[in-house]
């Protein structure tokens, strides 16, 4: 299959999955609530690379804009319109890269999911032994295994990518081309990721 056929699935599972819980007012809420419990964690349990002089603004990138409760589904819906050109234009690592972000995307989003069924059977139990509880009956330990080592490789890769001249002028270039064709939010991920790596 194309890498950018596998982008495009796997945004149109993050979007399923958005519109159901859109549709159930009690699991929206669910979603959020682990959602922001897990940025929570996420501060707490790596503070130590939150306030590393070298690996503070990678720890930031991931937990702003893949781990947090925000609304990604206009970037996401721009990364769709794009993925045939990524593909036409980018070297086989780049879109590697690219791939391994938008798989990481979706099996975050299917997890957050299953934790917010999971949640939702909780009411009642103070917030951290609900999370714990629906963390334990979810399971998937190889899939959170693979979720945090794709996060370490992707990580790493990003790093090596955005010492590659030229990057930087080509991003600032683009941004108000970005704008006008309507993937302002994209160019707007990317420029904060190319940011966030560069060191």
């Amino acid at each position: 299959m194309k890498a950018s056929q596998e982008i495009r699935e796997a945004m149109a599972q993050v979007a399923r999955l958005r519109q159901t819980a859109s549709a159930d007012a009690s699991l929206n809420q669910a979603l959020k609530a682990v959602k922001h419990l897990q940025a929570q964690r996420f501060e707490g349990t790596y503070q130590d690379l939150l306030s590393h002089p070298v690996f503070a603004p990678s720890a930031r990138f991931f937990l702003e804009e893949l781990y947090s409760a925000k609304d990604y589904s206009q970037r996401d819906a721009q990364f769709v319109r794009i993925a045939d050109a990524l593909e036409r234009t980018f070297p086989a690592s780049v879109l590697a890269t690219v791939l391994a972000l938008t798989t990481l995307h979706q099996q975050t989003e299917e997890l957050d999911m299953a934790l917010a069924l999971a949640w939702r059977k909780a009411e009642g139990v103070p917030n951290a032994a609900r999370y714990v509880a629906a963390w334990r009956e979810v399971g998937q330990r190889t899939a959170r295994n693979w979720q945090l080592a794709t996060v370490l490789d992707v990580g790493q890769t990003l790093g090596q990518l955005t010492r590659k001249s030229g990057l930087r002028l080509l991003l600032k270039m683009m941004r108000r081309p970005a704008d006008l064709a309507g993937l302002g939010a994209l160019h707007g991920f990317l420029e904060a990721g190319f940011d966030h790596f560069s060191g």
